[in-house]
């Protein structure tokens, strides 16, 4: 019997099929530590608006077919962005 592999994939779907037969212990000799983050992390940070200005801002993201909490993220990164090539 040839040993099986594990499985490659991005689908979250077949990756939880595949470990809901399998056991990580089957496929020691495929592991290997690690020592930086395997995933990004995301920080939430809360932004105190006053009431007409979250209105506008809801306004707007629903204009552009996004969330409000979308539309802020893009507005950070953009300017995160722009100060960045203004120092460089």
């Amino acid at each position: 019997m040839t040993p099986q592999k594990i499985l490659q994939t991005d689908s979250i779907r077949e990756l939880a099929d595949f470990w809901d037969t399998n056991d990580l212990t089957d496929f020691d000799a495929e592991l290997e530590e690690v020592d930086e983050p395997v995933f990004d992390r995301q920080t939430t940070v809360t932004v105190s608006l006053a009431p007409d200005e979250s209105r506008t801002v809801r306004a707007l993201a629903r204009a552009s077919g996004i969330s409000h909490a979308q539309l802020i993220t893009r507005w950070i990164v953009e300017r995160i962005q722009a100060s960045s090539r203004s120092v460089t």
